[in-house]
């Protein structure tokens, strides 16, 4: 299409070229009845219909042989249904042109008629800037046109952006005198508010001597047009101080500001004006206060506002159904569904976009699935919204094979260029591990924006292929795409969950000579990133050095600091971060407070956790879960059942976590008939089908409980493959009750799952050494070395007061009390056997006879440097925390436990490998309650 023809010369406007550069706004204003941008709304006339005496026209010529016919006739009461009839038939065969020439000679000076024209012109495929090409070609053949025809034309300029052509409508506004005609004017701030900006609208209106009520309204409205908010809320305060009422358009935007800027008190205030000017049945009115009052959390009067609605459209439903899902209230929002389709309201694919929305918000990601095949069955086709919530929830599902169903029916159904879409499949490909089809999905967009780059990067970085993540850092610098926080804090986490702290926080200087500040998002990251990869010590000694270089912790920080305290069983600098938590203010928020619970229960301080727990106002089901394992973890599984039940009465659903912690709970604490009966809850009661998870822990319970047998059924009778954890938990109760031949059983199956899983080895050893079959040791110790499971590196971090250190499996602690030492663990293994009434020679390490035992304990350098780090040093009273990263020898824990009756100090021991023999035996030798055990 050619360029817009220009008109004749006018006076120069005095703007030249300021603000050419300003994009136009995504949206354009509809045209409506002498509202001139929306300031009214009205119904639109029907079509154009055929008109009587006429025959129908089968060709473009029979048209233009009938508007000859029609112009010669004189001017009836008929000739605006001529008129109609004869665009309408341009429009059809085509000849845009001529429809238009029809409208702005014939009857343009009717706004109804132009409502309607221009709805029609597009509905038949005609471009408005056609139109404008019209307009211009008749002003420069001296057609001189009213104050009604230029003001729609300037509409049109503001609604398609021609900036030049509204100036100089606006200039032959003026020689005409018609810049003070109130809809001109309108129509002028409309224009100046689309394609030049807020200030120029502003200044149209202040201009304006007579500020009537039209005027006032359409000021408030294109200030929000242009999302000043809180500006377009004063100037309708200033409109009621001038006594202008203001009309149903203007209030229902209004009221939808007050949502935008949460200010309910004010929208309250709107509320009560609306009901005193008679409003409130104004269906329009009524949807937007639903929106505000949702959006603003409160739900029950948003409730109220619809349930007193006499007429209720399709947005009505949609805007109460939007809010329940929006806050998380899906039942409540599934019944309106339910009662919207009992008042034969048929849903659009904006409800059932919202429930999806609603359900992935929620976590609930399969619904996500089923609700969008629910919709194509009721003969609705997904939109480019419904394609993304569904790819999302397939991200987190990690159902590639299902994305990739998606992905093709993207590909049959033309949303391939869709930005958003695109960047879900990206995405939902990065999320999935297949960065192959991810680099596939980026090379194909047609249009890239920077999120489609953050996400292939970050996605190379997180896989650790940190030279594809530069290389697109490169590529994506000279396409002329700046990089922003988002691409180096992915970065910066990727190096860090990989162990490569020093080009983490080489990225991060990089930021900075970029001109970029790395914010607590960037620090944050870092800091997750040593906790994943278990550097949980430079993850503390991180987070000092983000407050030092002024950045504050978010809540988000805090939680990750506590999971790296609770990984050390760090239980003074778990407080620590407590107290920066309770600071900052950040106690109300829900993932501090489960973090914070973890960590008190990992650093053995149950009532501490407890005591957090109980000041949650708004318990979520995290926070239940949390608790509730750790009442199992220390094997109070009574304690778990009563809070599962508390959890029940208080409404709250379990879920699949749940029951993995109540299991646990009786597996530790032994209650075998409570175990079955949440075992077969799961499926019968709450619809949760087992996983691997739960059979290994039901194996574990009846296992340790002496019901091998019964073990043994269940692992034949399961639906599912066992894994290495389900014959770990049967050997492991072998090795307690001395069962050799399911022992047999379950590690022939161990040696092909795990063949470098050194504990198979060992507890296999050690069953066929207590049986004094040490030829099938030897065995065992030659497939051990055939497979390369060795035991690798023991290390372990002793804490005392704030000092940690650091002891590896050779006990390579130079000190200079290392005589001290050796002296010590001499008495401490004459003084112990006398205590115990037998020697300690029940270890698990020792594959020896029982004579050399005795003297293999007092030669073992590990547990002289073990015995070095608690032997207390002038200071009474003090506790010792110890973690252990690999399985600690039971005589270890014994002699701990007496170390710590001689000598007045506490003792807590944590490590992360399951115990190879009761941990009952281990908790009737604690008299003094001075030893904590974590297992």
């Amino acid at each position: 299409m050619g360029t817009i023809p220009q008109l004749h010369p006018i006076n120069p406007s005095p703007l030249q070229n300021p603000l050419t550069t300003k994009k136009p706004r995504s949206h354009s204003t509809t045209f409506s009845i002498l509202k001139v941008a929306e300031t009214q709304l009205s119904a639109s006339l029907p079509p154009f219909h055929c008109l009587n005496g006429y025959d129908e026209p089968n060709s473009l010529k029979s048209v233009k042989i009938m508007h000859a016919q029609i112009a010669k006739m004189a001017k009836d009461k008929n000739s605006d249904a001529k008129m109609q009839y004869l665009i309408t038939s341009y429009l059809i065969f085509g000849d845009f042109r001529s429809s238009a020439m029809v409208f702005f000679l014939g009857f343009a000076q009717n706004y109804l008629h132009w409502n309607s024209f221009v709805k029609e012109f597009t509905s038949f495929g005609g471009d408005p800037f056609e139109i404008l090409e019209v307009f211009c070609q008749l002003h420069n053949k001296r057609v001189s046109f009213g104050s009604r025809v230029l003001t729609i034309v300037l509409k049109l300029c503001a609604n398609v952006r021609v900036v030049w052509l509204g100036m100089e409508v606006h200039a032959s506004l003026i020689k005409k005198g018609f810049d003070r005609d109130v809809y001109s004017k309108c129509a002028l701030m409309n224009f100046y508010g689309c394609c030049w900006g807020i200030e120029y609208a502003n200044q149209a209106f202040d201009e304006m001597p007579d500020q009537e009520g039209l005027l006032w309204n359409e000021a408030v409205l294109v200030n929000l047009r242009n999302e000043k908010w809180v500006e377009a809320l004063q100037l309708f305060k200033e409109m009621q101080f001038s006594f202008v009422k203001a009309n149903s358009v203007t209030l229902a935007k209004i009221v939808q500001a007050c949502g935008k800027v949460e200010a309910l008190d004010l929208g309250k205030q709107i509320h009560g004006y609306i009901i005193r000017s008679a409003l409130e049945s104004n269906v329009w009115v009524c949807n937007s206060l639903i929106g505000m009052y949702s959006r603003n959390n409160s739900l029950e009067l948003a409730r109220a506002v619809f349930d007193l609605m006499e007429k209720r459209n399709l947005s009505s439903w949609n805007s109460i159904i939007s809010s329940y899902t929006a806050l998380g209230h899906l039942h409540d929002a599934q019944k309106l569904f339910s009662d919207m389709e009992s008042c034969n309201m048929d849903p659009d694919i904006i409800t059932w976009n919202s429930l999806m929305s609603g359900h992935f918000h929620c976590g609930l990601y399969r619904e996500v699935l089923i609700l969008l095949q629910r919709m194509q069955a009721a003969g609705l086709k997904p939109s480019s919204s419904s394609i993304t919530s569904g790819l999302q929830a397939i991200s987190e599902l990690s159902y590639l094979s299902l994305g990739k169903e998606l992905h093709c029916y993207v590909v049959r159904n033309g949303f391939s260029n869709d930005l958003y879409v695109g960047t879900s499949l990206l995405d939902m490909y990065v999320k999935n591990d297949s960065l192959t089809y991810a680099q596939a999905v980026f090379d194909s967009m047609m249009n890239r924006n920077i999120f489609a780059w953050n996400s292939l990067i970050s996605g190379y970085s997180f896989a650790g292929q940190f030279e594809d993540a530069i290389q697109m850092l490169n590529r994506m610098e000279r396409a002329g795409i700046k990089p922003d926080l988002v691409t180096y804090n992915g970065l910066v986490f990727g190096y860090s969950t990989w162990g490569r702290n020093k080009e983490a926080l080489s990225m991060i200087h990089h930021m900075k000579v970029s001109g970029l500040t790395p914010n607590v998002v960037t620090w944050t990251s870092l800091i997750s990133g040593c906790t994943q990869k278990g550097n949980f010590m430079d993850a503390l000694d991180f987070s000092i050095q983000m407050q030092e270089d002024g950045i504050k912790p978010n809540s988000a920080t805090i939680s990750t600091l506590l999971r790296a305290c609770a990984s050390l069983s760090s239980l003074q600098k778990g407080k620590e971060i407590h107290c920066m938590a309770i600071r900052n203010g950040f106690m109300e928020e829900v993932y501090v407070n489960t973090a914070l619970i973890d960590m008190y229960a990992k650093c053995g301080s149950l009532a501490s956790a407890y005591e957090v727990f109980g000041k949650i106002q708004d318990k979520t089901l995290a926070s239940w879960n949390c608790m509730i394992m750790g009442f199992s973890i220390y094997s109070q599984g009574k304690e778990a059942i009563l809070l599962f039940n508390e959890m029940q009465e208080a409404g709250i659903q379990p879920d699949a976590i749940t029951f993995t912690a109540l299991l646990s709970g009786c597996k530790h604490s032994g209650l075998v008939n409570e175990g079955w009966k949440y075992f077969d809850s799961m499926k019968e009661d709450h619809n949760i089908i087992p996983t691997i998870e739960h059979y290994s822990c039901m194996v574990d319970l009846l296992g340790k409980c002496g019901y091998l047998d019964e073990a043994w059924d269940f692992i034949e009778r399961m639906p599912i493959t066992p894994d290495a954890n389900v014959w770990g938990a049967l050997l492991g109760s072998c090795r307690i009750h001395g069962n050799l031949k399911l022992a047999e059983i379950a590690a022939k199956n161990l040696f092909k799952l795990e063949p470098h899983n050194p504990a198979n080895y060992l507890l296999m050893m050690n069953l066929y050494a207590a049986s004094g079959r040490w030829e099938d040791v030897d065995n065992i110790r030659d497939l051990m070395g055939v497979k390369m499971a060795t035991l690798g590196q023991w290390n372990v971090l002793v804490q005392k007061s704030q000092v940690c250190h650091q002891l590896s499996q050779d006990g390579q602690m130079a000190h200079h009390r290392e005589m001290g030492v050796n002296s010590n663990l001499s008495v401490l293994m004459t003084t112990i056997p006398k205590i115990a009434k037998k020697p300690m020679t029940g270890c698990d390490r020792y594959l020896l006879e029982e004579k050399k035992k005795k003297k293999e304990i007092l030669s073992y350098k590990f547990k002289q440097s073990y015995l070095y780090s608690t032997i207390p040093v002038g200071q009474p009273k003090m506790e010792y925390r110890i973690i252990n990263k690999r399985r600690m020898d039971l005589d270890i824990f014994i002699s701990k436990k007496y170390d710590s009756i001689l000598r007045p100090y506490s003792l807590f021991l944590s490590h992360w490998v399951g115990f190879p023999f009761k941990f009952d035996r281990i908790c009737n030798l604690i008299k003094d309650k001075r030893l904590i055990l974590n297992c």
